[in-house]
């Protein structure tokens, strides 16, 4: 086992199952249901807006989504929106709740073989119903030690975790698509921090990478993770 390393965090959303593809998909099928009334652009600037504006709300998650929809279409609609609209959102939000988990590749497999091995926890933000029904569709939650669902990921959330679930943030490694959730925060920590980037990441996620970080390291895909954590001491 890599000397003095004991515990590794994992994102769940688009680190280890697709997530944002259904939240582009939906914001098309927004955008169409509010042709009418704005352009896609200006309406995708403008459900972004009131996602920005209703984090601090709502939190993260396909439920604080849908009410931002809702909001936006009230908005660029001047409060014309017919009742049928708001009815496809929800609809599109139930959708987007009710729909089968993709494991992304080498997820599972490289789960398999660090588990026993490292002290594996999940740790990940959103709604709390949600990401429980995420997980238990995934398959994977008997592979870790330890779930954490919080509201947001800061210094703060990665030393309390792997202090409570491992040896402290020193001894630890956070790895995740997000370089502003999953990895900046870890590093600010003292862990390790891993970024494993994905096709579609949230454009209120994009941080630069702390390239300059003795604790930062970037990989392809999760199937790189065991030769990496070879090489660290």
């Amino acid at each position: 086992m890599t000397t003095g390393l004991t515990t590794i965090g994992f994102d769940a959303d688009d680190t280890l199952w697709q997530n944002e593809q259904f939240f582009r998909l939906t914001e098309k099928r927004f955008s169409e249901l509010l042709a009418d009334h704005a352009d896609g652009q200006d309406i995708g600037t403008r459900l972004l807006e009131a996602e920005r504006r209703n984090l601090g709300l709502y939190g993260f998650g396909i439920k604080g989504f849908t009410l931002s929809m809702i909001e936006t279409a009230v908005e660029v609609s001047g409060g014309r929106v017919p009742t049928a609209v708001i009815s496809e959102i929800l609809a599109a939000g139930r959708d987007m709740l009710a729909h089968p988990i993709e494991i992304l590749p080498h997820a599972r497999e490289t789960l398999e073989q660090l588990a026993g091995v490292y002290r594996l926890v999940l740790v990940t933000k959103g709604d709390l119903f949600d990401q429980e029904r995420k997980l238990a569709q995934s398959g994977l939650g008997e592979l870790f030690d330890a779930v954490e669902i919080v509201s947001d990921k800061t210094a703060d959330t990665y030393a309390r975790i792997f202090t409570r679930y491992g040896d402290g943030p020193r001894h630890s490694m956070m790895i995740g698509n997000s370089l502003k959730s999953d990895v900046v925060p870890a590093i600010e920590a003292g862990s390790w921090g891993v970024h494993v980037p994905h096709e579609l990441t949230w454009v209120l996620e994009h941080v630069e990478a702390p390239v300059a970080a003795p604790r930062f390291r970037s990989i392809a895909d999760l199937g790189e993770l065991p030769a990496l954590l070879e090489t660290i001491a």
